[in-house]
């Protein structure tokens, strides 16, 4: 699964990176070390053949839902379910978007019952595009709300010691056919995160606080030999 994430580029970066201009830059969110579930994130759309930047919120409220609060409850989209359940449905067939991050935490259990965080990132350094989804609900005054989500597979085998999930990464060189909302979400992309797309190390528990934040989240920790995974 993902949970909770780190995007904490600039807007002059994330631009560059995806090829958008500054007409075309609407919002951005806050850096952020700790990005968790109904939070305001970046994301990346296609409007009128030409990428924007966007704020969105985390977690994804149906069009068709009388209670935005089922956000909290559709932070991911199960790869294996996604052309199916209702709530995702529509969105993967018109509303794809990519979700820039740095890297993503998942935590372990370690003896005596502690969890151990990680912070799993390209060995490279390159942003991440996370495939997402999203989708418009409007409340009873007609107000529009923005929410998003993050499509996840099943984790790749050398990820698998950490968890059973991990999100979708989109390819750079296929960025432009998932965002395209002329056609339908090509089958070639919806597929698990190869091995290699990102390296796992230990970070500092404090990350478990959703107040807390900074670079310092993403930085490495030593572990006692015993626990270490890589």
């Amino acid at each position: 699964m993902c949970g909770r994430y780190a995007s904490a580029r600039s807007v002059q970066d994330l631009a560059e990176a995806f090829g958008i201009g500054a007409d075309d830059v609407d919002s951005v969110a806050d850096p952020d070390w700790n990005v968790a579930p109904t939070k305001p994130v970046t994301v990346v759309v296609e409007r009128g053949a030409r990428r924007t930047l966007a704020t969105m919120r985390w977690g994804l409220v149906p069009s068709w839902a009388t209670d935005p609060t089922i956000g909290g409850r559709l932070i991911n989209a199960r790869l294996e379910t996604v052309q199916e359940k209702p709530a995702f449905r529509d969105a993967l067939a018109t509303r794809r978007c990519l979700l820039p991050a740095d890297g993503w935490y998942e935590w372990t259990s370690q003896p005596g019952g502690a969890r151990q965080p990680y912070f799993l990132t390209p060995p490279d350094g390159s942003v991440l595009a996370l495939a997402g989804l999203w989708e418009r609900w409007y409340d009873a005054e007609g107000r529009t709300l923005l929410t998003t989500t993050i499509v996840t597979g099943p984790a790749s085998d050398e990820l698998r010691v950490l968890h059973d999930r991990a999100p979708v990464v989109i390819p750079r060189e296929q960025w432009a056919e998932w965002l395209d909302p002329r056609t339908a979400a090509p089958a070639t992309l919806l597929r698990p995160t190869p091995d290699g797309v990102v390296r796992a190390h230990p970070v500092s528990p404090d990350v478990g606080d959703i107040r807390a934040n900074g670079p310092a989240l993403t930085e490495p920790v030593e572990l006692p030999e015993q626990t270490t995974l890589f």
